[in-house]
């Protein structure tokens, strides 16, 4: 328990269970779209699927891993359809 209150006085904070299965979730998808947009030659699937699974990298805050994946997945949608 020292580490962790040694990271929290530097002001690192571990990432909440509701960020991480939302970085997992929308990993997973984006895995699926790049796979999918690579086999069929859909560059904008393709795309998309790269992003969903690297954005969670670049955001630290719940609410907006929520609201990018979202916004990604309906663009994903929208793509497909």
């Amino acid at each position: 328990m020292e580490t962790l209150s040694a990271l929290q006085s530097l002001g690192l904070e571990l990432p909440s269970p509701a960020y991480i299965a939302g970085a997992i979730l929308f990993g997973v998808i984006g895995m699926a779209a790049y796979w999918h947009g690579k086999r069929t030659q859909q560059r904008g699937r393709r795309w998309l699927g790269v992003a969903l699974m690297f954005y969670p990298y670049a955001v630290s805050q719940t609410w907006v891993l929520y609201l990018v994946g979202t916004v990604l997945c309906a663009g994903l949608w929208w793509e497909w359809g």
